[in-house]
């Protein structure tokens, strides 16, 4: 199977370019030759043949070839909305919730967040995630990246939904108190084309005042179990069950 990169170039038929540095460091690091297929996806559908032209010190030159109109996506548009835990667990989400099929990720900072960025600091990790997800999407086929929004305080994002209350879509908060349980809260999804919201929060959960204020912008609470699940395993819990139940 040929290697698939990333390239963030708007690709067309015959098109010859100089890799992006990312891409170009990666076909390096797998020693391609001239004449090495590949396999470049743009994140804007489907995936691209392409072959190598020349390989340089630096630059890496290629040529695209054919359109293939191959998607791996969910047959929903799922956001997960989550309380950061440490940094290297929210690597480890980031990657697994791409394999997934997360199309967007939201870093929140709520009352118990174990991870406090802000400003310079928060963009670099956002940034550093963002790669993350380019990553697991090349190694799992998704031609799709999904999008890490920068940090926000819960309150903030909230405060954004309130503004969407009344659009297509379910809200489900994971939680415990006055919770159905996750089957029930998922009957209702439809599953083609639907837009779920999934809010996940810190270790030891999110405060009462917390809890209601997302109550009060339209999420229904949903319980995963009776086991107490940690920050970085619920969400994917999550995930993983509406990708089984679709078989995607």
């Amino acid at each position: 199977m040929p290697p698939r990169l990333y390239v963030d170039t708007a690709l067309a038929a015959d098109l010859a370019f100089v890799l992006p540095p990312a891409a170009a460091r990666h076909a390096q690091v797998l020693r391609l030759q001239p004449g090495d297929a590949l396999t470049l996806f743009d994140g804007r559908g489907g995936e691209w043949s392409a072959r190598i032209e020349a390989m340089g010190k630096r630059d890496v030159r290629a040529v695209v070839l054919t359109h293939h109109a191959i998607e791996r996506e969910l047959p929903f548009a799922v956001t997960i909305a989550l309380a950061m835990p440490s940094a290297d667990r929210m690597d480890f989400v980031v990657e697994k919730a791409t394999e997934l099929g997360v199309v967007a990720l939201v870093p929140l900072l709520t009352e118990r967040s174990v991870l406090r960025l802000a400003s310079e600091r928060a963009e670099k990790r956002r940034a550093h995630w963002q790669a993350v997800a380019v990553a697991a999407c090349e190694q799992c086929g998704r031609n799709r990246v999904p999008t890490i929004h920068p940090v926000m305080a819960l309150a903030t994002w909230l405060a954004e939904q309130q503004a969407q209350i009344g659009n297509d879509g379910t809200r489900l908060l994971l939680g415990w108190r006055d919770a159905v349980p996750w089957t029930q809260a998922m009957a209702g999804l439809a599953p083609s084309g639907a837009e779920l919201t999934l809010l996940s929060g810190p270790e030891g959960g999110l405060s009462h005042s917390e809890e209601d204020l997302a109550r009060g912008r339209g999420f229904a609470v949903a319980s995963l179990g009776t086991r107490v699940l940690r920050a970085d395993t619920a969400p994917l819990a999550a995930l993983a069950s509406l990708a089984l139940g679709t078989g995607s």
